[in-house]
């Protein structure tokens, strides 16, 4: 089992940044994957980034390449999402969720476990 508990969200100007966090508990976490997902207002979920158990891996959705960074702390438990140039269609609900193996995917069928979700708003 892995409790996840999202944080960082906020209010933004477009052109800044946020950083969010993402605090795993569950002995497990240093041996799976990693994921961001995002849900706007109406919209389906999607994928954002994901990071393989020992970071060395990392994959991204092509409207955040080269301005989002994800990465993770094992010995903290913790992933973060690096979010820069803020866009207001970067607006949404984001979402990190873990997977069962070790491996980074952008399928939300691949990933167990979800955390509740941290508010990122971009205003123009």
């Amino acid at each position: 089992q892995v409790q996840l508990v999202e944080s960082g969200g906020g209010l933004v100007q477009a052109g800044g940044s946020l950083r969010l966090s993402c605090a795993a508990s569950g002995r497990t976490f240093s041996s799976v994957a990693m994921g961001w997902f995002r849900q706007a207002p109406g919209k389906e979920r999607d994928f954002v980034a994901a990071i393989s158990w020992t970071g060395g891996n990392t994959i991204y959705a092509d409207s955040v390449k080269g301005r989002f960074t994800i990465s993770r702390d094992n010995a903290k438990n913790t992933v973060y999402l690096q979010m820069n140039s803020l866009e207001p269609e970067d607006t949404a609900d984001y979402y990190c969720a873990a997977e069962h193996v070790p491996f980074p995917s952008t399928r939300a069928t691949m990933y167990a476990y979800w955390g509740q979700g941290t508010q990122v708003t971009v205003s123009s």
